[in-house]
């Protein structure tokens, strides 16, 4: 087998693996969510957004995303988004601008990472938002077969499952009506304008059961 090759066999055997093993909360997996940052030193540093994301990262409220089990990539964009405006919040956008320094967003978002995965208070059966979500849309190729993620390695694909209901639907139709334009690939936009209220509703029925 040429080196090439074989670089190529390795790296997708690596990618593979690297899917499998972050869909849970093994020490591996926790260990390719937290990424550079420092878990211990984030739980401090991020006491301002556990008041609204909750100490754990579950937050007890659905205008407010969870955070537990997040890759702490996904995180880190989204705050250096808010920071330079390319996405919006009346409440984030403040936020995001006190953290000026670069390892206090790598321990913040470390801290968050190394929370055990979100989950849905109850599972919820939705026929129309499990097909949406497993082939009708692909949503599952980015944000793997459970919403659990498909891997750490694209701050874009963010873990969804066991996500609120109600951010879910806001961030959907922000997404289809413009409000939220901050994801590179352009697909989520794409995706989310083709849904109705109604489609919209039913995966995120069926995500947030997750």
């Amino acid at each position: 087998m040429s080196r090439v090759r074989l670089n190529a066999v390795s790296g997708l055997v690596f990618m593979l693996f690297a899917a499998a093993a972050c869909a849970d909360d093994s020490e591996a997996a926790v260990k390719l969510r937290i990424g550079k940052g420092n878990p211990e030193a984030g739980k401090a540093k991020s006491a301002m957004c556990q008041g609204c994301h909750g100490e754990d990262g579950n937050s007890a409220s659905g205008t407010f995303p969870k955070l537990a089990g997040q890759y702490a990539a996904y995180i880190q964009k989204q705050i250096r988004d808010f920071k330079a405006g390319s996405r919006k919040d009346p409440v984030m956008s403040d936020m995001a601008a006190t953290v000026t320094d670069e390892q206090d967003l790598l321990d913040i978002s470390a801290y968050f990472a190394s929370q055990k995965l979100m989950k849905g208070d109850s599972a919820v059966h939705s026929e129309s938002g499990q097909g949406r979500f497993t082939t009708g849309n692909g949503c599952s190729n980015c944000h793997g077969a459970t919403g659990k993620g498909a891997g750490p390695g694209n701050p874009d694909a963010p873990v969804i499952g066991g996500q609120h209901r109600d951010y879910l639907i806001k961030q959907l139709k922000d997404f289809a009506s413009g409000a939220r334009n901050n994801e590179a690939s352009g697909m989520m936009p794409m995706i989310a304008a083709s849904l109705s209220d109604e489609e919209i509703e039913d995966i995120a029925n069926y995500v947030s059961g997750m």
